[in-house]
């Protein structure tokens, strides 16, 4: 008979040690509670298993809202990434987005020496195969060996190891990543307790030799030459060491990838589970844009010392033999060798209806859930939730009020909310399309937007709260100065503006308004105006205000209009059936998720503003 043993006690357990399992962790030892952080290998703490990379379109934005809220990818991403590009210059800067090339195993490294010198945490290599659960309260967890810990609270971040198979073409076998283990017990485990699981699947290109590669028929993708940072923290810049390169697919290439389509897991049966509409295969690229000539793909370096190459845009879960015959019609990949092949990993995961917006499970007090757990794709929405997850466990132990950010003022709102009310049905990804109110929610102002909580929690350094009141005042006294000067137009003030290629005034105005025109720099106007010195970031951010204050004015009228809804509460133990009026579908929907505020009920599918309006009359009667 198995014997099963006591070892310790502690505030908080989080189960799994990705990039959500370590930001759960972080914040909650942060945040004074004693934390224990579980994870299948020792070795493969904060993996990388996908993309050699960190943010990207809305994924950026996460990362930044994650550094103002007292995360760590941000910091690291920083210490550890090898080429800085910010994406899409050329549009607005609500959808301009910093994207980093990141040297896996210096990252790993550099994570995991952050959380074993982290006070409060203990990180240990545990296999957690049960949730010890009395009551409808989590108390425990049990390990492989019989050894169980207690707790208050237990963060389940078990990503894409949750009953995991990996699958390449005909072959199939239980595990995760990277050759890992896979955590099947633990999917009986929450069954057991009624969490309801659904199947999603994800995967990932072949990773080739470098040495076999011709980068002369690819063409080059240069970092940028004065890189951005990801961590309000960061005062040295940053340092591009190696190019990526761009090639692309062809008729060849299509012509055999649809030759074997029959071999492919997702035609002979093997795959069930439903895989990411923003992050296809190749395969399902081929068959639903079937006119397309080409598809592009990057080939990205997975370290400095390293010869692995990652082949961004072909991931595919076709057998090996293809791949490699594919991948040899490709530009600069006519000799290539593969290294890993590509695969497809099938997991569990829940589904989040199940969550409060705080990310605690609605069934099971105490825990929480985080991450690709969640249902969603992606290394920063993981580490936004698991920042969040673990911030709010600490909540619960110390019995304070919870984090709910709301989608006016983050991306993780908008993350969250959209996890916890709509639920999803294929693996999320956070886009800039998703935040209605993306002017105000841009990777410049992050800090601006979220320190104050950072502050308010004890996750902000000392440093890092005098880096954002310096970068407050300092906004404030220049945007006041914009406003005070008033510039009247005569012919030594037009040559002078002229000479800028500002160009003349015709009429009496503030400076602030001279600064809203297109190409007018506020370091220009230092030039021949009496403005104070001020940090490049906070100059950066006095021009976008001015210059978008209009857009941002009228956005902020639209935040007011939703945050009367979103405050008003609406109370757990509502019977939805008594009240008279709802629609049917209204009444379901709304005795299933249980939203916290009128604003959340008027997001659900189903709900229409018919039901809104009977909502807010019965709140009116019943206060």
């Amino acid at each position: 008979m198995e014997s099963n043993f006591v070892v310790d006690k502690y505030d908080v357990i989080v189960i799994g040690a990705g990039h959500a399992g370590i930001e759960a962790a972080l914040a909650a030892a942060r945040r004074g509670c004693k934390t224990l952080l579980t994870t299948l290998s020792l070795e493969n703490l904060a993996m990388m298993p996908c993309n050699p990379s960190i943010g990207g379109p809305a994924k950026g934005h996460l990362v930044r809202e994650l550094d103002a809220l007292g995360g760590e990818m941000g910091i690291a991403a920083d210490q550890t990434c090898i080429q800085f590009r910010t994406l899409n210059t050329g549009k607005g800067v609500a959808v301009q987005a910093l994207r980093a090339q990141a040297d896996k195993k210096i990252y790993q490294a550099y994570m995991k020496n952050i959380c074993e010198n982290t006070a409060n945490l203990d990180v240990k290599q545990i296999l957690v195969e049960e949730l010890l659960i009395e009551d409808s309260q989590v108390v425990g967890v049990r390990g492989e060996q019989g050894e169980t810990f207690l707790t208050k609270t237990a963060i389940l971040a078990a990503g894409t190891y949750l009953n995991g198979a990996i699958i390449i073409g005909e072959n199939s076998y239980a595990g995760g990543p990277n050759g890992q283990r896979a955590a099947v017990k633990l999917t009986d485990s929450l069954l057991k307790n009624n969490i309801e699981l659904r199947r999603f699947k994800t995967g990932t290109p072949a990773r080739v030799d470098g040495r076999t590669l011709d980068f002369s028929k690819m063409q080059v993708q240069h970092g940028d030459a004065s890189p951005l940072r990801f961590s309000f923290l960061t005062a040295e810049p940053v340092l591009n060491k190696v190019d990526c390169y761009l090639t692309y697919t062809n008729e060849r290439t299509h012509e055999i990838i649809k030759k074997n389509l029959h071999r492919a897991p997702m035609a002979n049966g093997l795959i069930k589970g439903v895989g990411p509409r923003y992050c296809p295969s190749i395969e399902s690229k081929i068959i639903t844009f079937p006119d397309k000539e080409r598809h592009q793909l990057f080939i990205e370096p997975e370290g400095l010392n390293t010869q692995e190459f990652y082949v961004q845009g072909m991931s595919t879960s076709l057998p090996a033999d293809v791949q490699i015959e594919f991948l040899r019609t490709i530009a600069g990949l006519e000799n290539v060798q593969i290294m890993r092949y590509g695969y497809a990993i099938e997991y569990d995961c829940i589904n989040p209806l199940q969550l409060k917006p705080t990310l605690e499970l609605k069934n099971i007090s105490g825990l929480f859930s985080a991450g690709q757990t969640n249902g969603t794709s992606g290394y920063e929405e993981a580490a936004a939730q698991g920042l969040i997850a673990g911030i709010n466990a600490a909540a619960f132990v110390k019995q304070e009020s919870a984090l709910i950010l709301k989608r006016s003022e983050s991306y993780i709102g908008v993350l969250i909310d959209d996890l916890v009310t709509k639920g999803t049905n294929e693996p999320y990804r956070m886009m800039t399309s998703r935040a209605e109110y993306r002017l105000l929610l841009r990777q410049d102002n992050a800090d601006l937007r979220l320190t104050p909580y950072a502050i308010q929690l004890g996750l902000a350094t000392p440093e890092r709260k005098k880096i954002f009141q310096r970068k407050q005042s300092q906004i404030q006294l220049a945007t006041k100065k914009l406003q005070e000067i008033k510039i009247t137009p005569n012919n030594q003030l037009n040559d002078s503006l002229e000479n800028l290629k500002i160009g003349a005034i015709n009429n009496t105005m503030q400076l602030a308004e001279l600064l809203r025109r297109p190409n007018v720099k506020y370091k220009t106007l230092q030039k021949i105006f009496d403005l104070p010195e001020i940090d490049d970031d906070s100059v950066a951010q006095v021009e976008i205000d001015l210059f978008y204050s209009g857009y941002i004015e009228k956005q902020a009228e639209l935040v007011e209009k939703f945050d009367r809804l979103e405050s008003q509460i609406l109370p757990l133990d509502i019977d939805y059936s008594e009240i008279k009026n709802l629609s049917l579908e209204a009444r379901e929907k709304l005795a299933k998720i249980q939203p916290h505020s009128l604003g959340q009920a008027s997001r659900i599918s189903g709900v229409n503003p018919a039901d809104i309006s009977v909502l807010m009359i019965w709140l009116n009667q019943h206060k």
